[in-house]
Protein backbone atom coordinates (compact mmCIF):
# COMPACT_ATOMS: atom_id res chain seq x y z
CA UNK A 1 0.00 0.00 0.00
CA UNK A 2 1.52 3.22 -0.73
CA UNK A 3 -0.16 6.84 0.17
CA UNK A 4 1.24 10.38 -1.49
CA UNK A 5 0.45 13.56 -0.85
CA UNK A 6 1.82 15.99 -3.46
CA UNK A 7 1.33 20.37 -3.53
CA UNK A 8 -1.49 21.34 -5.48
CA UNK A 9 1.15 22.44 -8.27
CA UNK A 10 1.96 21.93 -11.66
CA UNK A 11 4.24 19.09 -12.32
CA UNK A 12 5.70 21.39 -15.12
CA UNK A 13 8.41 23.13 -12.78
CA UNK A 14 9.39 25.42 -15.69
CA UNK A 15 6.33 27.70 -14.25
CA UNK A 16 7.03 29.25 -10.60
CA UNK A 17 5.57 28.31 -7.58
CA UNK A 18 4.39 30.19 -4.68
CA UNK A 19 6.74 30.32 -1.81
CA UNK A 20 4.97 29.09 1.74
CA UNK A 21 7.14 31.29 4.20
CA UNK A 22 5.79 29.16 7.25
CA UNK A 23 6.90 25.95 5.74
CA UNK A 24 9.90 27.13 4.31
CA UNK A 25 11.02 28.66 8.12
CA UNK A 26 10.07 24.71 9.45
CA UNK A 27 12.21 23.39 6.56
CA UNK A 28 15.49 25.87 7.68
CA UNK A 29 14.71 24.88 11.12
CA UNK A 30 15.05 20.92 10.03
CA UNK A 31 18.34 21.62 7.78
CA UNK A 32 19.16 23.20 11.03
CA UNK A 33 19.15 20.34 13.30
CA UNK A 34 21.00 18.19 11.03
CA UNK A 35 20.47 14.44 10.27
CA UNK A 36 19.39 12.24 13.93
CA UNK A 37 16.99 9.41 14.72
CA UNK A 38 14.57 10.63 12.83
CA UNK A 39 15.91 13.00 10.19
CA UNK A 40 17.65 12.07 6.93
CA UNK A 41 19.15 14.54 4.22
CA UNK A 42 19.68 13.79 0.39
CA UNK A 43 21.40 15.89 -2.00
CA UNK A 44 19.92 14.61 -4.95
CA UNK A 45 18.01 10.98 -5.29
CA UNK A 46 21.26 9.35 -6.15
CA UNK A 47 22.29 5.97 -5.13
CA UNK A 48 18.19 4.77 -5.17
CA UNK A 49 18.96 1.56 -3.39
CA UNK A 50 20.63 3.38 -0.34
CA UNK A 51 17.41 6.24 -0.01
CA UNK A 52 15.36 3.04 0.17
CA UNK A 53 17.51 1.61 2.89
CA UNK A 54 16.86 4.93 4.78
CA UNK A 55 13.24 4.50 4.27
CA UNK A 56 13.08 0.78 5.77
CA UNK A 57 15.22 2.05 8.52
CA UNK A 58 12.66 4.89 9.90
CA UNK A 59 9.64 2.91 9.24
CA UNK A 60 11.29 -0.46 11.35
CA UNK A 61 11.71 1.91 14.00
CA UNK A 62 10.15 5.01 15.33
CA UNK A 63 9.19 6.75 11.49
CA UNK A 64 11.20 10.21 10.24
CA UNK A 65 11.39 12.50 7.44
CA UNK A 66 13.67 12.40 4.62
CA UNK A 67 14.33 15.64 2.32
CA UNK A 68 15.91 15.56 -1.03
CA UNK A 69 17.62 18.63 -2.02
CA UNK A 70 19.25 19.19 1.52
CA UNK A 71 23.24 18.65 2.05
CA UNK A 72 24.37 16.99 5.04
CA UNK A 73 25.94 20.45 6.12
CA UNK A 74 22.09 21.94 6.48
CA UNK A 75 22.79 23.98 3.38
CA UNK A 76 19.38 24.54 0.85
CA UNK A 77 20.06 24.32 -2.58
CA UNK A 78 16.74 22.24 -3.92
CA UNK A 79 16.21 20.28 -7.07
CA UNK A 80 14.79 21.53 -10.04
CA UNK A 81 13.02 18.85 -11.56
CA UNK A 82 11.04 17.52 -7.88
CA UNK A 83 9.07 15.32 -9.72
CA UNK A 84 11.96 13.48 -11.10
CA UNK A 85 13.31 12.77 -7.91
CA UNK A 86 10.21 12.15 -6.38
CA UNK A 87 9.64 9.37 -9.40
CA UNK A 88 12.67 7.53 -8.92
CA UNK A 89 12.25 7.52 -5.06
CA UNK A 90 8.93 5.95 -5.72
CA UNK A 91 10.13 3.40 -8.18
CA UNK A 92 13.07 2.35 -6.24
CA UNK A 93 10.16 1.53 -3.47
CA UNK A 94 7.94 -0.02 -5.85
CA UNK A 95 11.36 -2.61 -6.85
CA UNK A 96 12.76 -2.99 -3.51
CA UNK A 97 10.74 -2.66 -0.63
CA UNK A 98 8.85 -5.36 0.64
CA UNK A 99 6.36 -5.36 2.05
CA UNK A 100 5.09 -2.00 0.69
CA UNK A 101 5.62 0.84 2.86
CA UNK A 102 3.40 3.71 3.65
CA UNK A 103 4.44 7.63 3.17
CA UNK A 104 3.51 10.91 2.20
CA UNK A 105 5.48 12.94 -0.16
CA UNK A 106 5.21 16.35 -0.55
CA UNK A 107 7.50 19.41 -2.70
CA UNK A 108 7.81 22.60 -1.03
CA UNK A 109 8.90 25.34 -2.94
CA UNK A 110 12.14 27.37 -1.63
CA UNK A 111 12.47 29.99 -4.66
CA UNK A 112 11.34 30.24 -7.91
CA UNK A 113 11.63 26.71 -9.80
CA UNK A 114 14.03 25.35 -7.16
CA UNK A 115 12.58 22.71 -4.47
CA UNK A 116 13.15 20.39 -1.85
CA UNK A 117 11.24 17.11 -1.92
CA UNK A 118 9.59 15.41 1.73
CA UNK A 119 9.02 11.96 2.59
CA UNK A 120 7.51 11.46 5.90
CA UNK A 121 7.35 7.80 6.63
CA UNK A 122 5.53 6.77 10.09
CA UNK A 123 6.28 3.85 12.30
CA UNK A 124 4.66 0.85 10.25
CA UNK A 125 2.38 -1.66 11.22
CA UNK A 126 3.72 -3.70 8.84
CA UNK A 127 7.83 -3.59 10.24
CA UNK A 128 10.01 -5.53 9.78
CA UNK A 129 10.37 -3.85 5.96
CA UNK A 130 12.81 -5.57 3.68
CA UNK A 131 15.39 -4.45 0.94
CA UNK A 132 15.31 -7.16 -1.53
CA UNK A 133 17.99 -6.85 -4.63
CA UNK A 134 17.35 -10.09 -5.72
CA UNK A 135 15.32 -13.48 -4.30
CA UNK A 136 18.97 -14.47 -2.77
CA UNK A 137 19.47 -11.18 -1.27
CA UNK A 138 17.12 -9.72 1.24
CA UNK A 139 18.48 -7.40 4.23
CA UNK A 140 16.53 -5.22 6.86
CA UNK A 141 17.51 -1.74 8.69
CA UNK A 142 16.54 -0.15 11.64
CA UNK A 143 17.56 3.84 12.92
CA UNK A 144 19.95 4.18 15.22
CA UNK A 145 20.80 7.99 15.92
CA UNK A 146 21.90 9.29 12.67
CA UNK A 147 22.73 6.36 10.79
CA UNK A 148 20.81 3.26 9.25
CA UNK A 149 22.23 -0.17 10.51
CA UNK A 150 21.60 -3.33 8.85
CA UNK A 151 19.79 -5.86 11.39
CA UNK A 152 20.49 -8.53 13.25
CA UNK A 153 18.25 -12.12 13.07
CA UNK A 154 17.63 -10.51 16.82
CA UNK A 155 16.80 -7.35 15.93
CA UNK A 156 14.17 -8.26 13.22
CA UNK A 157 12.40 -10.64 15.52
CA UNK A 158 12.37 -7.57 18.27
CA UNK A 159 11.08 -5.24 15.67
CA UNK A 160 8.41 -7.47 14.25
CA UNK A 161 7.36 -8.51 18.01
CA UNK A 162 7.01 -4.99 19.16
CA UNK A 163 4.26 -4.19 17.43
CA UNK A 164 2.20 -6.49 19.11
CA UNK A 165 0.53 -4.71 21.68
CA UNK A 166 0.51 -7.52 24.25
CA UNK A 167 2.41 -8.54 28.34
CA UNK A 168 5.85 -10.31 27.87
CA UNK A 169 6.19 -12.86 30.84
CA UNK A 170 9.34 -14.26 31.39
CA UNK A 171 11.28 -16.34 34.24
CA UNK A 172 13.99 -14.07 36.51
CA UNK A 173 16.22 -16.99 37.13
CA UNK A 174 19.97 -17.33 38.06
CA UNK A 175 21.00 -16.02 34.08
CA UNK A 176 18.78 -13.23 34.33
CA UNK A 177 20.67 -12.66 37.98
CA UNK A 178 23.68 -13.10 36.23
CA UNK A 179 23.01 -10.53 33.80
CA UNK A 180 21.46 -7.91 35.88
CA UNK A 181 24.92 -8.25 37.93
CA UNK A 182 27.24 -7.92 35.40
CA UNK A 183 25.28 -4.83 33.83
CA UNK A 184 25.29 -3.03 37.05
CA UNK A 185 29.10 -3.14 36.90
CA UNK A 186 29.00 -2.83 32.39
CA UNK A 187 27.49 -0.34 30.47
CA UNK A 188 26.14 -3.27 27.72
CA UNK A 189 26.90 -6.41 27.00
CA UNK A 190 26.91 -8.82 23.94
CA UNK A 191 25.09 -11.64 22.82
CA UNK A 192 28.34 -13.52 23.13
CA UNK A 193 29.54 -12.07 25.98
CA UNK A 194 26.23 -13.38 27.47
CA UNK A 195 26.29 -16.88 25.85
CA UNK A 196 29.32 -16.81 27.84
CA UNK A 197 28.13 -15.41 31.16
CA UNK A 198 25.39 -17.90 31.62
CA UNK A 199 26.93 -20.38 30.22
CA UNK A 200 23.87 -21.38 27.98
CA UNK A 201 24.30 -22.08 24.12
CA UNK A 202 23.22 -19.36 21.38
CA UNK A 203 19.30 -20.66 20.74
CA UNK A 204 18.45 -19.69 24.58
CA UNK A 205 20.92 -16.68 25.30
CA UNK A 206 18.81 -15.61 22.25
CA UNK A 207 15.81 -16.08 23.56
CA UNK A 208 16.22 -14.71 27.27
CA UNK A 209 17.86 -11.68 25.37
CA UNK A 210 15.16 -11.02 23.01
CA UNK A 211 12.31 -11.43 25.56
CA UNK A 212 13.90 -9.05 28.17
CA UNK A 213 13.76 -6.75 25.29
CA UNK A 214 9.92 -7.22 24.93
CA UNK A 215 9.34 -6.75 28.72
CA UNK A 216 11.01 -3.45 28.70
CA UNK A 217 13.95 -4.54 30.82
CA UNK A 218 17.09 -4.38 28.52
CA UNK A 219 17.82 -1.63 25.42
CA UNK A 220 18.79 -2.95 22.39
CA UNK A 221 20.96 -0.95 20.60
CA UNK A 222 22.39 -1.76 16.89
CA UNK A 223 25.89 -1.01 15.85
CA UNK A 224 28.03 -1.96 12.68
CA UNK A 225 29.67 -3.86 14.81
CA UNK A 226 27.18 -5.73 16.50
CA UNK A 227 24.22 -5.44 19.14
CA UNK A 228 24.52 -4.00 22.14
CA UNK A 229 22.36 -4.76 25.35
CA UNK A 230 21.93 -2.38 28.18
CA UNK A 231 19.69 -2.13 31.24
CA UNK A 232 16.82 0.48 30.22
Amino acid sequence: MRMTKMNQMTMKTSEAASVNSTEIRELKKLAAEGEGLQLEFKRKAEYPEKIVRELIAFANTEGGTLLIGIDDDGSIPGVKYPEEEAHVVSESLKKYCRPDLIYKESFIAIAENRFVVRFDIPPSGRRPHYLVIDKDTKQSFVREKDMSIKASPEMEEIVRRSKQKRDIRFTFGDEEKKLMEYLHEHKSITMQAYQKLSGLNRFKSRRKLILLVLANVLKITATKKGDLYSRT
